[in-house]
């Protein structure tokens, strides 16, 4: 079993993703049924985003974003802890990423303030571009 302290953070957003799932059917749901709106009607795109409120939709949107970017952060740590660089500044990293995610996440689904999910996002994108390239350095087998 490859021991790396980066797969931590790793299960923590996986675990995010998930009661962020929970957050978005707790509200949708509910939703849903004052809007008289049978499950089949969300068939049709766009559908929901008319028929919800925005504050319910933004848990959807914002589960739906996990689903994005996130992926290269955990391929990115995955390769990084089998290559046994996944402890140290990477983990620390790691760590940094999901808790810009997570505050993301919180921003999105709460008072949903664009600008500020600008900055959480960008943060995170610059956290997750370092460590693409702490993966790549060694992949690579780049002498800086």
């Amino acid at each position: 079993m490859v021991d790396a302290m980066i797969l931590k953070p790793v299960v923590a957003l996986l675990a995010w993703t998930m009661i962020m799932w929970l957050w978005m059917y707790a509200t949708r749901i509910p939703a849903m049924s004052k809007a008289g709106m049978a499950a089949d009607e969300a068939a049709v795109p766009g559908s929901l985003d008319e028929a919800l409120p925005a504050s319910v939709q933004a848990k959807a949107h914002n589960y739906n974003h996990l689903h994005e970017q996130p992926t290269v952060f955990y391929a990115t740590a995955l390769i990084l802890a089998v290559i046994g660089h996944g402890d140290g500044m990477n983990a620390l990293l790691a760590w940094i990423y999901v808790g810009l995610r997570i505050a993301h996440s919180l921003v999105q689904a709460t008072a949903n303030k664009v600008i500020a999910r600008f900055v959480l996002f960008a943060l995170s994108s610059l956290v997750l571009i370092a460590l693409v390239f702490h993966a790549a350095v060694p992949v690579f087998d780049i002498h800086l």
